[in-house]
């Protein structure tokens, strides 16, 4: 199989950068065309490739694509998730080459989308063509590629309810996440949740000269601020009462062996042009990233923003505002606390209002499930090494549920890196990795089958 991919691989380069010119920004209704275009493009992709039954299925929202090969139901089913949509590219001035105009630069795939997630699920379409020219496809395989998951997958539990007999599977592979280093493999066993709320602040019904009123009202804006700012106190604790009450604490001992993990301090202040670190007092860089829950302002806008000046007090301010779960906290129950916290410590001189979005819930897969088996067997076989297990910071919110509702563990097995500047300006994604992914995933395959037959 290495051949065939080596003989091919400019031709999967060339596809996936087609894939990236289509702006397929699921957050932004004017780009719609553009999301049903990069749907049509997967769709015939996996039919090409050897898929049966490749077909966009309708949501109230974007469709989700869908293709199979069961070769022989008695054999084990992998079911490979995906999204096809992408994040806003703004701010477009900040990328050195225009997001959705992808070049190859440094052995670097340059373009929003191409780690997230669109360079990740590329893998999986050539890996399945590989195995289907080579005649080596072990397991039978099921696609489920969204178009929704940048603003929170809201028709995907629907679609999944629906169709839990298409869907049943006996495992689930997504590759949404990164590994350490590209000499250092790593499989994800932990996802933080998420809960995701915008709030307003309102003072006076319109906006008003600050010189006349100045001092005598209150500034939405001023008084948005130093509520944000009470959420944490002096050692960057979250100051929500109850907010911690069902946080997993680790253990001594798990806490040094995630600490094993390849990880430079410095490396990482230079890599993001920071002077110093920041964060929980008490807990590692890597431990704040991964293992303990979060607040962050997410987008805070009100007032004048125009060129030159314009003194208003504003009547509106607005913020949007995010928390990373970690295991036992449940995004119902914090966003629960966050909205009663946050309506509470607002003065008497304003009215607020907490607007809840998406949430989900944290996650811990097994190590010792015949999945991350095959995923840590596969990447040892590519790499030369066995990945390390690590829990990543990031949020994920379908896998729980796909394991509420197909009764099915997930694997993570990325191929992107922290500085691949996922959502941000410049996204990339190495050469080395799309093919390296193309190269693991067949394996993968093979090990399942066999591990699978034996649990």
């Amino acid at each position: 199989m290495k051949a065939y991919i080596e003989e091919n691989k400019d031709r999967f380069l060339q596809e996936l950068l087609e894939l990236l010119r289509i702006p397929s920004v699921s957050a932004d209704l004017s780009f719609k065309g553009d999301v049903m275009r990069a749907a049509e493009f997967l769709r015939e992709k996996l039919e090409a490739a050897g898929a049966d039954n490749a077909q966009l299925f309708k949501t109230a929202g974007n469709p989700i694509v869908y293709a199979d090969k069961i070769i022989d139901p008695a054999l084990p089913t992998v079911l490979v998730y995906g999204h096809y949509d992408v994040q806003p590219a703004d701010p477009y001035e900040l990328w050195n080459s225009p997001p959705f105009e992808p070049v190859i630069k440094d052995e670097k795939i340059y373009a929003r989308g191409a780690c997230d997630d669109k360079g990740q699920t590329y893998m999986h379409v050539k890996a399945f063509e590989t195995m289907m020219q080579q005649q080596a496809l072990p397991c039978n395989v099921k696609f489920m590629i969204e178009g929704e998951e940048e603003v929170g997958s809201v028709n995907l539990a629907t679609f999944v309810k629906e169709n839990k007999e298409r869907l049943k599977a006996d495992i689930i592979v997504i590759s949404d996440t990164g590994m350490l280093a590209n000499d250092v493999p790593s499989v994800t066993t932990g996802l933080r949740g998420l809960s995701y709320h915008e709030v307003e602040v309102t003072g006076p019904n319109r906006d008003l000269h600050s010189g006349l009123y100045g001092g005598a009202v209150a500034n939405p804006i001023n008084i948005l601020c130093k509520m944000i700012a009470s959420l944490h106190d002096e050692n960057n604790h979250i100051t929500i009462p109850g907010f911690y009450d069902n946080v997993e604490e680790l253990s001594q001992e798990e806490r040094a062996e995630m600490a094993r993990a390849p990880f430079s301090l410095d490396a990482y202040k230079i890599a993001l042009d920071l002077p110093d670190v920041h964060g929980e007092a008490g807990y590692s860089t890597m431990e704040r990233n991964s293992i303990r829950p979060t607040l962050d302002v997410n987008g805070i806008w009100g007032g004048y923003t125009g060129e030159g000046a314009k003194t208003v007090i504003p009547s509106k301010a607005f913020a949007k505002i995010s928390m990373r779960l970690v295991p036992h906290q449940t995004s119902e129950e914090i966003s629960a606390l966050f909205q009663k916290h946050f309506e509470s410590i607002a003065p008497a001189s304003v009215k607020v209002v907490v607007k809840p979005h998406h949430g989900g819930e944290p996650v811990v897969t097994p190590t010792t499930s015949a999945g991350y088996q095959a995923a840590a067997r596969a990447m040892e076989d590519t790499f030369g090494k066995k990945p390390v297990p690590v829990r990543s910071g990031g949020s994920i919110p379908i896998v729980a549920m796909f394991k509420s509702v197909l009764e099915t563990d997930t694997v993570l097995m990325g191929f992107g890196l922290d500085s691949d500047a996922i959502h941000s300006p410049n996204e990339h994604f190495g050469v080395f990795n799309f093919m390296k992914g193309i190269e693991t995933i067949p394996l993968f395959y093979q090990h399942f089958a066999q591990l699978h037959g034996k649990s």
